[in-house]
């Protein structure tokens, strides 16, 4: 296999996104970890603070890059970056239409770029990163949220909660 593109927002990388680099690394000779980011949306974490996360999170591996790239141009990216893959997580059963859909349109755009779909365990697909978001904060939401996210992750939710 050779080069494989998987983005997201990662705001805040979860144990269900270092499933899927690890799967990655599994699946792909190079991966490349794409830390989206897009002007018309808001994010808790600033791009730099996001990388920093996720490289804090995730062991070195010189078959991985990670990187950072306007998320409205993704097939674009994966062209550039010469991947013959895009790899995307799926978290349950709602996300299949959405994601045939985004095959087709990237297949319509890059032809010999195949968009590859995987499913994390289901303890950590069904947990995304704004569901994550949405339990920091209110009392007790420690043990839960420690769950979902690796060790530095949580660390910096809990500095931001303090």
């Amino acid at each position: 296999m050779s080069t494989a593109v998987y983005a997201g927002s990662f705001d805040p990388p979860t144990n269900g996104h270092l499933w899927m680099i690890q799967r990655g690394l599994e699946l792909f000779e190079r991966l490349i970890v794409a830390i989206g980011s897009n002007p018309s949306k808001s994010y808790t974490f600033s791009v730099e603070e996001r990388l920093e996360l996720l490289r804090a999170s995730i062991p070195s591996a010189e078959r991985l890059t990670i990187a950072h790239f306007d998320n409205r141009y993704l097939v674009h990216y994966a062209r550039e970056q010469d991947a013959k893959f895009i790899l995307r997580g799926i978290r349950g059963p709602g996300d299949y239409e959405y994601e045939r859909v985004m095959r087709q349109v990237n297949s319509d755009l890059a032809p010999s770029i195949t968009t590859t779909f995987l499913m994390p365990p289901r303890d950590m697909a069904e947990v995304s990163s704004s569901m994550v978001m949405g339990l920091v904060g209110p009392s007790g939401w420690e043990d839960q949220v420690r769950r979902y996210v690796p060790a530095p992750v949580f660390e910096a939710l809990e500095k931001r909660v303090k």
